[in-house]
């Protein structure tokens, strides 16, 4: 592993906390640092802000229709956890303010990623709305969104994916924000529809603010994290004001959530949002239906809330053993493939027997272990479905749009992140031109695994009082992630731990200081390393200091990220 700093403060004297904020918030091109560190309260914001009054009269005068008519409203939502959080917003503030509107979620498998004419077809015969509202899709259906229509359905598209280059010009409004998750972007057209139809002397309206200032703070904030969006903006103020938020909500399916997970009580950061809410959200959909995601999200029974965490709670156990056995066989697959010469620079692998709804898992685990591009395809009633992940230097999802007119049936999603659907007739000449064009595209070098730092730091500047100065930048996510430092350090002890020993305690100190206590770093799930660390040597090391509390006692502690021996 090769360990680079963006910037070495070694050498500056009596470094301060002060300093070290400073230079965070330059190297990450933070221009209005004062709206960063106090985000403001995203009730104060709206969909306004980022334009939209052509399509915000359109959608104004098309609801005031439909609602003299009492005419029924569909909200179209994706079956992730950024779909879901999005559609419980819109479908309930709708359901809160007297439209007849009913969700509509798509089967993973059966209907695949946002519209399809099956999808359609479905909403027609069992609602006949007047209208679709899309959440967290929309902006590449413009032949599915031309088909509703032509069927009487018109279609309002609320999305943040990268959009194509011909817009479904069929839709009555487009809400695209790239720069907001598609959580986000339903919290803010929730909004705008509850100011401009909520009745001050409604039962209802109350409700709906207190909602919009908490509970779906909240949800939004767990869309945007699970979607890896960057926390700047807007969606720094959402996930900022969400946190908080959990503090006070009495939701009851996010509290039987919340204790389904043995998080009920304790602070909630984005780690606890990324790795341990959200995925569990992700389970139903991956494996059965998403709709039970978004009872649970919407349900005022604390019976039914507990009844349907649990089960998401056994999806999101299960979901982790097929990944589990999965990944096994995946790595099998590289193996078998690099004992027979050099890897390509883009991993393809397909299988007819995992599970589409662990794909993006599995591709994400091989990101991790061999440091390139990973496409994983899945067959499925004639065609295979593919999900892709990628390293930070290469946009997988212009890759795949660079061969879709030749091989793809579509392609969609994010910089890192993608999906397509492909013929299996198309699927060996596929995998031949990813290989081949991979091979071009990206350079021996690029695949390096390589950590870059923040900050270059003496080991033992690390102190308290640093530590807890830098927490003024949270929340941590993508776009401002937790600060990364290295030092130079040597191995004064290490010890294994856990209940299977997975786990590694590591303890370093600053090369010839033997004044201060070490810093004592944990090494979660790298329990290999034991046997293999370079003790009494120099060595560079990449860590993330923390303070951990443990019977109201802090002490100054660290997440061991990677080591470099001097001479790597």
């Amino acid at each position: 592993m090769k360990i680079v700093s963006k910037l070495d403060l070694s050498n500056i004297p009596d470094l301060t906390e002060e300093r070290i904020v400073e230079q965070l918030l330059e190297s990450r091109a933070i221009e209005d640092k004062a709206t960063f560190l106090a985000p403001p309260d995203p009730f104060s914001l709206s969909i306004a802000d980022f334009g939209f009054s052509e399509e915000i009269e359109q959608t104004v005068s098309l609801l005031t229709e439909i609602k003299k008519k009492k005419q029924k409203i569909v909200v179209y939502t994706d079956y992730d956890a950024d779909g879901i959080t999005g559609g419980t917003i819109l479908w309930e503030t709708l359901h809160l303010l007297g439209f007849d509107v009913m969700p509509y979620v798509p089967h993973r498998k059966h209907e695949g990623y946002g519209f399809s004419q099956k999808g359609i077809d479905t909403v027609k015969k069992e609602f006949d709305p007047a209208l679709i509202i899309s959440v967290d899709h929309g902006i590449t259906a413009r032949e599915k969104i031309a088909y509703a229509k032509s069927i009487g359905i018109d279609v309002i598209v609320t999305d943040h994916h990268l959009a194509p280059e011909i817009l479904p010009d069929q839709a009555q409004a487009i809400f695209h924000i790239p720069a907001l998750s598609g959580s986000g972007v339903a919290y803010f057209f929730s909004k705008m529809v509850f100011e401009k139809f909520g009745d001050p002397h409604s039962p209802q309206y109350e409700k709906l603010k207190q909602n919009f200032g908490c509970d779906y703070t909240a949800i939004a904030s767990i869309g945007t994290i699970a979607d890896l969006v960057p926390l700047l903006g807007a969606s720094r103020s959402l996930v900022t004001f969400g946190l908080q938020a959990f503090n006070t909500l009495k939701r009851p399916g996010l509290t039987a959530l919340l204790k389904d997970a043995g998080i009920e009580g304790k602070p909630i950061t984005p780690f606890e949002v990324g790795f341990m809410i959200a995925p569990r959200i992700n389970a139903v959909g991956r494996l059965e239906h998403a709709l039970d995601a978004l009872r649970l999200l919407c349900t005022t029974s604390e019976d039914r809330a507990q009844q349907l965490a649990a089960k998401i709670g056994e999806q999101n156990s299960l979901r982790q053993d097929l990944v589990k056995e999965a990944v096994i066989e995946a790595k099998g697959a590289v193996e078998a493939k690099k004992s027979q010469g050099e890897l390509p620079h883009i991993l393809i692998l397909k299988s007819d027997s995992w599970h589409e709804g662990i794909m993006g898992l599995i591709a994400s685990k091989l990101v991790e272990a061999y440091a390139r591009p990973v496409i994983i395809m899945t067959k499925n009633d004639g065609y295979y479905k593919g999900s892709a992940r990628s390293i930070s230097t290469f946009h997988i999802t212009n890759f795949l749009r660079s061969l879709q007119k030749e091989y793809l049936i579509d392609a969609g999603g994010h910089k890192q992140a993608a999906g397509f659907s492909i013929h299996e007739d198309n699927v060996a000449a596929f995998i031949q031109a990813v290989e081949q064009q991979g091979n071009l595209l990206l350079k021996t070098a690029d695949l390096i695994p390589q950590m870059e730092t923040d900050i270059h730091i003496p080991l033992n500047v690390i102190s308290k009082k640093i530590v807890s100065g830098i927490q003024v930048l949270q929340p941590f996510g993508i776009g401002n992630p937790q600060p990364v430092f290295s030092s130079e350090a040597v191995i004064t002890d290490a010890k294994l731990f856990g209940k299977k020993n997975d786990h590694l305690r590591i303890f370093f100190q600053t090369p010839g200081n033997t004044l201060r206590s070490p810093l004592e770093c944990i090494a979660f799930g790298k329990a290999d390393l034991f046997y293999t660390l370079p003790k009494g040597q120099t060595i560079t090391i990449a860590y993330q200091p923390e303070i951990n509390t443990w019977n109201g006692r802090e002490k100054v502690q660290a997440r061991f990220l990677a080591l470099m021996a001097q001479d790597d």
